[in-house]
């Protein structure tokens, strides 16, 4: 899942259970991202896919990292369909599946792009997939994440297109999708180095546009913001629910239907009183068509190792 912010970072230990279990959260949203990719298709409801992407990490063992985005077109993230969206794939659309495991809250996060019964965008495809190749053969420890933005920067505009450069890959923690070191779609200059045991997700975006995306309308995916209580007793009930069932990673008006019927008007209330904050849908400012590509990598013993392969 996309990553719009910068922090700074700090090296951490995994022992064997915290690798058993970066290992198969990744599988798992490998093996979830495969199964969109098999199933979206002309007429499919964007609901279905995501629903059936993201039970079939809970079937096997995982739960959930974020809800499945599916970015379409000049859409580049942050979009997932809620309960009652009759949105449909249509020929020609350029869908992004953005999934995520975790396993006692260490995480997985992957992403392909699926042009849905034309080929008219592969070139602008093969460009943030090959730029993901780049990066990831150039992630090693000791290897500043500025220099690595520079091979995705290359590579994409090597290809004729523009790599979104407000939109970074993330360093992630435990409950953590957001943590510590950013990687860059170009060099920013940053000097800030892979270390020993950091847990990366890779993602570069490819575009036909400007390069650079805003804020569009607020989206139904969500994030506890602060913690404190309000009158509202039904609310309160569901904000009590969010903070057990998803801890601190982000949720959907979808999963919070699951937990309490009719969720979005709670949702409403609690976003009003400022305990939760949403994702803005995120738009290629010039309306340019959109691809990404993202894997998970573990830095190791002087080795990368891709955990959503």
């Amino acid at each position: 899942m996309a990553l719009f912010l910068k922090r700074r970072s700090k090296m951490y230990l995994l022992d064997e259970h915290a690798l058993d279990c970066i290992r198969k959260a990744g599988r798992l949203s490998s093996e979830a991202r495969e199964l969109g990719r098999s199933i979206a298709s002309e007429g499919v409801k964007l609901r279905e896919v995501a629903d059936r992407m993201e039970y079939h990490i809970l079937e096997h063992g995982g739960r959930l990292a974020f809800p499945v985005n599916i970015s379409i077109n000049e859409t580049a993230a942050h979009f997932t369909p809620n309960t009652s969206d009759e949105m449909v794939f249509h020929n020609g659309d350029l869908a992004k599946l953005d999934v995520g495991a975790q396993v006692d809250g260490y995480l997985g996060d992957t992403a392909a792009t699926v042009e849905i019964g034309t080929r008219n965008w592969q070139p602008l495809i093969d460009a943030s997939d090959r730029a993901l190749q780049l990066a990831i053969e150039m992630a090693k420890e000791g290897v500043s994440v500025g220099s690595i933005g520079g091979i995705v920067e290359r590579s994409i505009k090597d290809a004729g297109f523009r790599p979104v450069v407000n939109l970074s890959g993330h360093e992630m923690k435990r409950y953590n999708l957001h943590a510590g070191l950013t990687i860059p779609n170009f060099n920013d200059g940053t000097l800030s180095k892979v270390q020993g045991n950091m847990l990366l997700a890779i993602e570069p975006f490819a575009t036909n546009g400007q390069g650079q995306v805003a804020n569009g309308k607020s989206g139904n995916i969500y994030r506890v913001l602060r913690d404190r209580t309000i009158k509202d007793a039904e609310a309160q009930k569901l904000f009590e629910k969010i903070k057990q069932e998803f801890v601190t990673l982000p949720f959907c008006e979808r999963w919070c239907d699951r937990i309490q019927p009719e969720s979005a008007p709670l949702l409403k209330t609690l976003h009003r009183h400022g305990l939760i904050s949403t994702y803005p849908v995120l738009l290629e400012v010039q309306r340019g068509m959109v691809s990404q590509t993202e894997h998970t990598v573990l830095a190791c013993n002087g080795r990368t190792e891709i955990t959503t392969l």
